[in-house]
């Protein structure tokens, strides 16, 4: 009996303990990220160039990738999309010495998660990893929860627990942020979205003034998913407010 209660308690702090890759060639801020990362309960695997980190990031599995921009070899953003075309969700926080908009965009685009300039206080970026790490842990219990694992609209077809999406017959692929935004429209249908519900929804944090990273995002997903996109039929246009999924007759 005692042994039964031992090997369940392992097992629930084996769940709450994760496994993040750090990807930082400067080894005194990777060690810093390692220092406070563990103090969360949480285990770690660094590398301290770009080839490294995407050898390490494709082959092993992680919870969660701490991903410098700048890096020797392979910089963060090319990381970034190869780990995205090799159908890789791991969620991903870019930390970034630049604080030009473009470079956050561009990581934005290529499928991370969230990001972080440098110089940046341990609270912010603690703070920063808890929030991913929950947000992936909500989608998780939802799915599992709720039993809801398939949406069924039209022709469109939605595997939420494999990530996987169909029109008819057809295989559509979707990077990691067009999946989730598809799904967050398909669970709720008919209800209108901002843009910057949609940033703070999906990307987990108040990117104030990056409405055109949503935009963008919409107009991709409407490419592949719509006959015709200048007219769509799923995800539509509230004029005023933002985006809504149809609702079903």
């Amino acid at each position: 009996m005692f042994g039964e209660r031992f090997s369940t308690l392992l097992q629930e702090i084996l769940d709450l303990q994760k496994k993040v890759l750090i990807v930082e060639d400067d080894r005194d801020i990777a060690a810093l990220v390692e220092l406070h990362v563990k103090d969360l309960g949480h285990v770690c695997d660094i590398a301290y160039d770009g080839e490294q980190g995407l050898e390490k990031a494709l082959k092993n599995s992680y919870d969660l990738i701490i991903l410098d921009l700048m890096l020797p070899g392979v910089d963060g953003l090319e990381i970034c999309k190869e780990i995205r075309s090799e159908k890789n969700y791991t969620p991903i926080l870019m930390l970034t010495s630049r604080s030009e908009e473009f470079d956050k965009v561009l990581g934005l685009e290529f499928g991370a998660d969230d990001y972080l300039t440098k110089p940046f206080s341990i609270r912010e970026l603690l703070a920063r990893v808890k929030a991913i790490l929950r947000r992936v842990e909500a989608v998780k219990e939802d799915v599992e929860g709720t039993g809801k694992k398939h949406i069924q609209f039209g022709k469109l077809h939605i595997d939420i627990e494999k990530r996987k999406v169909t029109l008819g017959e057809k295989k559509i692929e979707l990077t990691a942020k067009e999946f989730d935004l598809l799904v967050l429209f398909a669970k709720n249908p008919g209800k209108a979205y901002t843009r910057q519900s949609l940033l703070n929804t999906v990307w987990g944090y108040r990117f104030e003034g990056y409405d055109h990273t949503v935009n963008s995002h919409i107009n991709r997903l409407r490419a592949k998913i719509e006959e015709d996109p200048s007219n769509p039929m799923y995800i539509q246009t509230v004029w005023g407010v933002g985006y809504k999924f149809a609702e079903e007759e």
